[in-house]
């Protein structure tokens, strides 16, 4: 039968983790104490303007405080470290920095955590010094002999020992616990229910939409080099070579000049095409709905439109417009490719500050977003608006894909 004094070593140990904690909130607090005199100081003399330089560069220095303070924080409570979103002050005009200092919500979190530090903190770590002494001396003693005497009951009853976590030192912790606790909740702001799932949306649209547009504009970049550019090559050399021409063999000019005319009708039907890639004259001149109707009778497969109120009242607001035709023209364009469906409806309906789009067709289904389908397209270019993108297309058939776009109206 062993009396090794387990449950004092692990009491000790857990202890000093959150001793260490809170002796290094008591330095924390020394260098509180400090600032909180330096940022009276420069307020002082910043109200007689002699200061205000030293206002934004004191306010770094507040600021990289709170921000260790924040990391050690999190650290001890097992949370994700959040930093805090902070006003700028490396740009702008003096004036403007002193502004962003003292406008800033974050800022003045800082502050007010300054004299909380500086007392609170202290305080704390000065509880623990006094902690220690006496939990050594009471657990030291107290905890081999329970645990002692649990061994015995063990072995006697054959019930398992409980887990004693002392009398004294077990405060340790739940003073470290505590105080990082009313830290946090002073330097981070309570974060809304469902804002952190909001925020993970966004930057994960905002993401997708930026791949979205670097493909855009290397598309583009790769039309205008392979069609239009080349086109316009071409014509240059033509027209060098009618003016060499012109003098000795005009008939030849001539025919060089034809040709040149008709690689620049060439170019610029090449021009037109990628002008329609970015924004589309036909939404400009006749609208969403006029557009759609075009592109519903471009497409092999019969396509059923329904348009109800769209040209009635004011325009959508072009951003939107734009997706909603982009959104049409790819999925007509795979229903015509892909889907083998011999009908497609097209449903568009606005209301309560929402622009719904649907697309509709009777083909043999299962269209994979994996597959390189333009179905990613669609949901990026959705989601880049705040929008939202409901996908389908179950083997077999049919297959719908419904839009749904902020409208404001």
């Amino acid at each position: 039968m062993s009396s090794t004094p387990v449950p004092l070593q692990a009491a000790v140990q857990r202890s000093w983790e959150a001793s260490r904690f809170l002796f290094t909130g008591l330095l924390l607090g020394l260098a509180t104490y400090v600032l909180t005199f330096l940022v009276v100081v420069v307020l002082i003399f910043a109200v007689l303007v002699i200061g205000l330089p030293a206002l934004p560069e004191a306010t770094k220095l507040l600021r990289g405080l709170a921000e260790s303070e924040r990391r050690r924080v999190a650290a001890r409570l097992g949370v994700p470290y959040r930093p805090a979103r902070y006003l700028p002050l490396d740009t702008g005009e003096l004036s403007e920095r002193v502004r962003r200092v003292l406008t800033d919500p974050a800022t003045w979190r800082d502050v007010l955590w300054l004299p909380f530090q500086a007392v609170v903190g202290g305080a704390v770590a000065y509880l623990a010094m006094v902690l220690w002494p006496v939990g050594l001396l009471v657990d030291g003693i107290a905890l081999p002999a329970a645990h002692l005497l649990d061994r015995r009951a063990a072995d006697e009853y054959g019930t398992p020992p409980p887990v004693r976590r002392g009398w004294v030192l077990r405060w340790l912790p739940v003073l470290a616990d505590l105080s990082a606790s009313w830290n946090r909740s002073i330097l981070n702001p309570p974060v809304p229910a469902g804002l952190e799932e909001r925020i993970a949306q966004l930057t994960e649209s905002r993401a997708g939409a930026v791949e979205a547009h670097g493909a855009e504009l290397r598309r583009i970049e790769r039309d205008l080099h392979d069609g239009a550019q080349a086109r316009i090559v071409a014509l240059s050399l033509r027209i060098g070579l009618a003016k060499q021409l012109l003098d000795r063999d005009p008939a030849a000019a001539r025919d060089r000049l034809d040709e040149a005319q008709d690689g620049a009708d060439a170019a610029l039907a090449e021009l037109r095409h990628v002008v329609r890639g970015i924004h589309p004259p036909v939404l400009t001149d006749r609208g969403l709905a006029g557009a759609v109707r075009a592109l519903a009778a471009d497409v092999a497969v019969p396509v059923e439109a329904g348009l109800d109120g769209m040209e009635d009242g004011r325009r959508l607001p072009a951003a939107i417009e734009a997706a909603a035709y982009f959104v049409v023209a790819e999925a007509l364009t795979n229903i015509s490719k892909h889907s083998g469906a011999t009908a497609a409806t097209v449903r568009i309906s606005r209301g309560a500050g929402t622009l719904r789009v649907r697309i509709g067709d009777d083909g043999h289904g299962g269209a994979d977003e994996r597959a390189g389908s333009g179905l990613v397209g669609i949901r990026r270019r959705v989601a880049a608006l705040d929008g939202t993108t409901r996908i389908s297309s179950p083997v077999g058939g049919p297959t719908d894909i419904e839009v749904e776009l902020p409208c404001g109206s």
